[in-house]
């Protein structure tokens, strides 16, 4: 089931970044094992195992691997398996004795997955971080917010999920492309800092053009465009309009009986302030639920600002099964689809109940899992 049936991966489990990117393999069909700590005291631990949804559709066991036992338990696992990947500081996989050397020479097609924060080199390599840090150091940060203001972290979506998760995806699955044709494996550098960084290349290209100030709530796409912002409504909801190309901003003004501003004017700076006012003013008039009515069939890209427990019954994300129920958890459903191959559907995340049978289907010899056990 899903187009990566028949993918094996080793995950070496970690949080957040490596985490999210072992659903996404997994939810795309590809066979993961995911290799915990014993006693995991990390910010994983925070999340009771039914709720942790990002381990969903993969089995975990549970290794030491402190010990020489468990090593080689990993190690026979690289030699069945396509892919690993591991989030630990650079150098902590070649000090246990699973660094690249070590599992491609178990296995030269491996492709080996690395997933930081600043990366396998550089001179903060060796440093701590969180999503937080390393927005923040890439540069988009600084523009997420209210003028006169400080910046507004935008959950931990952009670095952890964004430029991290995504990219060691992306990047693994590259690298299996890749070994598919050589015969060869690879080490793949995923640093959130450089997937990040890598995530505002539009940004960097609009501002060599003068069309990005890098000012909080000053440009385009950040707020300081007045058809391109979110705006409170009556009963003190907010709905966002994105009202970027002219006819869509044509229709936005119409609907809103403003229509005597002229598209052809639409980005003449001098003219914002008075059009924010004006679109303030008409959307505080009215309730969200009376926007998101007249809108619903509308161009004018006017959508209302829901928060998570709202999007879970949205009609709209209903029809399409955006999100589905599993174990009594309502949660998102595999993204993206396919025509021939569909996704996997969610299983619960679960440790596995027969780690010795597991790892013997896995091709490890039952005398080297009797030892471990």
């Amino acid at each position: 089931m899903g187009p990566l049936a028949g993918i094996r991966i080793v995950e070496i489990a970690g949080i957040g970044p490596g985490q999210f990117c072992g659903m996404l393999l997994a939810d795309m069909g590809a066979e993961l094992i995911r290799i915990e700590r014993p006693q995991d005291s990390g910010a994983g631990s925070l999340i009771p195992p039914r709720y942790n949804l990002l381990n969903r559709s993969r089995p975990s066991v549970v290794l030491d691997l402190k010990s020489p036992a468990s090593v080689e338990v990993v190690l026979a696992l690289c030699e069945n398996a396509d892919a690993l990947f591991e989030g630990f500081r650079p150098g902590v996989m070649e000090r246990l004795g699973l660094g690249p050397q070590e599992c491609l020479a178990r296995n030269p097609k491996l492709v080996y997955g690395r997933m930081t924060g600043w990366g396998q080199s550089g001179p903060l390599a060796m440093n701590a971080g969180h999503d937080g840090n390393y927005i923040a150091r890439a540069g988009a940060l600084h523009g997420i917010g209210e003028p006169g203001r400080l910046p507004v972290l935008p959950a931990n979506l952009l670095g952890d999920f964004g430029g991290g998760g995504m990219y060691l995806a992306m990047g693994l699955l590259a690298a299996l492309l890749e070994a598919s044709h050589s015969g060869k494996g690879q080490v793949v550098d995923a640093a959130m800092v450089d997937g990040v960084a890598s995530l505002t290349t539009l940004l960097h290209g609009m501002q060599a053009g003068g069309m990005w100030s890098d000012e909080r709530g000053d440009d385009l796409l950040n707020g300081g465009a007045p058809f391109y912002r979110c705006y409170e409504t009556a009963d003190e909801k907010a709905v966002v309009v994105c009202a970027l190309e002219p006819q869509f901003f044509a229709e936005l003004v119409a609907k809103l009986d403003l229509d005597h501003f002229d598209p052809a004017t639409q980005f003449e700076k001098e003219t914002w302030p008075m059009m924010a006012e004006q679109f303030a003013a008409r959307f505080a008039s009215e309730s969200r639920a009376y926007w998101t009515t007249l809108f619903e069939d509308s161009d004018a890209c006017v959508s209302p600002v829901l928060s998570m427990a709202e999007a879970r019954k949205d009609k709209t994300l209903a029809a399409r099964d955006t999100f589905v129920e599993v174990d009594g958890i309502v949660q998102p459903a595999p993204a993206p689809r396919f025509s021939r191959t569909p996704a996997r559907e969610p299983i619960p995340p679960v440790r596995a109940a027969d780690r010795k049978n597991l790892l013997v289907a896995w091709g490890i010899d039952r005398s080297l899992v009797d030892e471990l056990a």
